[in-house]
């Protein structure tokens, strides 16, 4: 590939010696469970975001499950969710004994707020608003449905880190807020990581005992919990990436910005909205996510050039996925994946790999 999509085997280099630096401490000191580097971890995430509890735990699903259950939610219990999300989302509703209600996105891709406020029902315990591709949901319009209804907020914030609306961060405005450390993220680890964020004193207790088999500070078993820990040697990477975060963040606003110049004047295409075009968002771009007349065959034509694309979710909102008992209407949603598309975005690529990107699309609607 000319431009891949994602250059996996890549990660270990940009930062190869930071990285055997920090393994290597981890490992002379036989400290791989719940040590120096979780703690720190913890404080650098909650810091970060402006929360009053952090924890790493094991990945993004469980962060979620094991928000829902501090929370309270669970039997006879509906939570609602965006259809445009991973599996994990309602994957995770369903395993604390609760039912995923999925709804409309809009126009940004993210949850709609007035498909959810349609959807609410004397069982709705929940709204978990899903923080897509680097951008935060306008949370005013969100947190206006669950006042107005009494609903808890979970935020889903894996592809959020970073991202903010009204310089409140992705995964503060409810009660608690989950990200995914997989690979690929911004702040991404070498294997699967996650984390959880509570700004609630009697959640964040509850989270510490059902991260750890419920044991407490002492510990002493006290309640059912779960083996959640944030692997010490991924924490230890994820420190590292920390400290490049914030020039990750830029580096891909940068790459929005030139896709905006390059191709914002094509009638074909609607892209995401350009860093810096909305006060009220400050977008960290964990994907580019346009939209594309004749997607399948753009596709395909960028692939014979050598240019990576994907659809987020295999090319399947959640509502698609009968088997598991799904059979929801949602026609903004069902138009939206016969016309989405990631394009490259990451911050390996070169300036000269994202004019090839954006050279390539031109010459495909030209024709």
């Amino acid at each position: 590939m000319r431009v891949p999509f994602f250059r996996y085997s890549e990660m270990f280099k940009m930062y190869s010696s930071e990285y055997q630096g920090a393994i290597q401490k981890v490992l002379d000191r036989g400290a791989f469970i719940l040590q120096e580097e979780n703690r720190e971890f913890d404080e650098r995430l909650k810091s970060y975001v402006g929360a009053r509890h952090a924890f790493g735990v094991a990945n993004g699903t469980d962060a979620i499950i094991i928000a829902l259950h501090a929370a309270g939610v669970g039997k006879g219990d509906e939570v609602i969710l965006p259809s445009h999300t991973y599996v994990a989302t309602a994957a995770s509703v369903h395993f604390v004994g609760a039912t995923p209600v999925l709804v409309e996105c809009g126009s940004d891709h993210l949850i709609d707020p007035e498909s959810a406020a349609a959807a609410v029902t004397p069982r709705t315990r929940a709204i978990i608003p899903v923080q897509l591709n680097g951008r935060t949901a306008n949370m005013d319009k969100v947190c206006a449905v669950a006042v107005k209804h009494d609903l808890l907020i979970i935020e889903d914030a894996a592809q959020g880190i970073g991202s903010s609306f009204k310089g409140r961060a992705a995964g503060t405005f409810g009660i608690a807020g989950t990200y995914s450390f997989f690979p690929a993220k911004i702040l991404g680890g070498f294997g699967d990581a996650g984390g959880i964020v509570t700004n609630d004193d009697a959640v964040a207790t509850k989270i510490a005992l059902l991260h750890d088999h419920g044991r407490n500070s002492d510990g002493r078993v006290v309640a059912w919990g779960l083996n959640s820990r944030l692997d010490n040697l991924q924490a230890a990477v994820l420190l590292t990436r920390f400290a490049h975060v914030d020039a990750e963040i830029a580096r891909r606003r940068e790459i929005a910005s030139m896709y905006q110049t390059g191709l914002g004047d094509l009638e074909q295409l609607t892209l995401p909205p350009a860093p810096d075009s909305d006060p009220d968002h400050f977008d960290s771009f964990q994907n580019y996510e346009i939209e594309a007349n004749s997607r399948d065959a753009l596709m395909e034509f960028l692939k014979q050039e050598g240019v990576g694309t994907l659809i987020q979710w295999n090319g399947s909102p959640i509502h698609w996925f009968k088997e598991l008992g799904f059979s929801a209407k949602l026609p903004y949603t069902d138009r939206l994946f016969s016309r989405c598309l990631l394009l490259p975005m990451n911050s390996m690529l070169t300036d000269s790999e994202v004019e090839i990107v954006i050279e390539e699309v031109r010459n495909f609607y030209r024709g």
